[in-house]
């Protein structure tokens, strides 16, 4: 029995040892081009790729086109750990900390680096807003570099927290099935359904906003 509510989101749970395992299972779901004819599910996701990659590209700079298949590597890997995370008995990766900081971080460091190492000037006019009033200029390089710190944070909360909720409303409903009237259960149901609808959509809008984040934070270094 559940010692709380958010014990179903542990990753060590006993029941399934395994958890993180779950992360993986996109292999199983990706195309194997390189041993492997050709076929329509494959030529399905080469579209997807290209659609996404044109998203991306439109955010990048000119010197930094090429990176464009880091950020829809990122976009596809958070989406499908956030839709497997929607079956039952599959262990929700993306919302927990320890998968989101893994990505938020290493990625905002490296950029980080490459501009501070690189473009020095160009970092330090970032910090002071074009036609700022003198007076608030220290006040405003704090507040930049604030911003700028927590970046990485932010972007792992917003990810991690927005699945949690979704997860978390659909486990209270679910509780409650044992507790109501035969006259409701149609009605719990259709509200489930209505929110695992819901989860989908959230699951594909966080992972874009999650890329999307990430590939406006490159696109300012360069």
């Amino acid at each position: 029995m559940m010692s709380n509510l958010f014990s179903s989101f542990d990753p060590s749970t006993s029941f399934y040892s395994f958890n993180w395992m779950s992360s993986f299972t996109l292999i199983l779901i990706l195309p194997s081009i390189l041993w492997l004819m050709p076929s329509r599910w494959n030529y399905f996701w080469i579209l997807i790729t290209l659609f996404i990659h044109n998203e991306f590209k439109i955010l990048l700079s000119k010197f930094n086109k090429g990176s464009s298949t880091i950020f829809t590597t990122l976009f596809l890997m958070i989406l499908i750990n956030n839709f497997m995370g929607l079956f039952p008995y599959i262990f929700t990766s993306s919302s927990h900390m320890n998968f989101t900081m893994a990505f938020s971080i290493p990625l905002w460091l490296t950029f980080m680096m490459f501009g501070w190492m690189n473009k020095s000037i160009h970092m330090f006019a970032h910090l002071v807003p074009q036609g700022a009033p003198s007076a608030l200029l220290p006040f405003l390089v704090i507040i930049e570099s604030v911003s700028n710190i927590i970046r990485p944070g932010t972007l792992a909360i917003r990810l991690s927290a927005n699945m949690i909720a979704g997860h978390l409303l659909l486990t209270l409903l679910g509780n409650l099935g044992s507790a109501i009237s035969n006259y409701f259960i149609g009605m719990l149901i259709m509200t489930q359904i209505l929110l695992l609808i819901l989860e989908s959509a959230v699951s594909m809008i966080q992972a874009y906003v999650f890329s999307i984040l990430i590939t406006l934070y490159s696109s300012e270094i360069t």
